[in-house]
């Protein structure tokens, strides 16, 4: 067998692998509808942290907004570096106005 050096073996893609395109995005959850429609009226569109109760948005409702698009990180933030801010994309805004 003929050395590769740190080449890793061949992987088949898989669906998770590939960025979503403008034709794989999906209609919201009502979450992260009401989620997203927060950000309008925020400088910048950023999203809230917190719900309406002051409890921490679920971060799968946040990566999976990302995921698809809507939702991009903004900064780091050095006091709670797991908190991930975010602030709407075009496309988040246009879903969450209803375009």
């Amino acid at each position: 067998m003929k050395h590769m050096g740190n080449a890793l073996p061949a992987r088949s893609e898989t669906p998770r692998d590939r960025a979503p395109t403008a034709d794989q995005h999906s209609s919201p959850s009502p979450a992260q509808l009401k989620w997203l429609r927060r950000g309008l009226s925020q400088p910048g569109g950023k999203l809230p942290l917190f719900d309406n109760w002051g409890q921490r948005v679920n971060d799968q409702t946040v990566r999976s907004c990302i995921a698809q698009g809507w939702a991009e990180p903004w900064f780091a933030n050095p006091l709670k570096p797991d908190w991930l801010v975010c602030k709407l994309t075009a496309a988040g805004r246009a879903i969450a106005a209803g375009n």
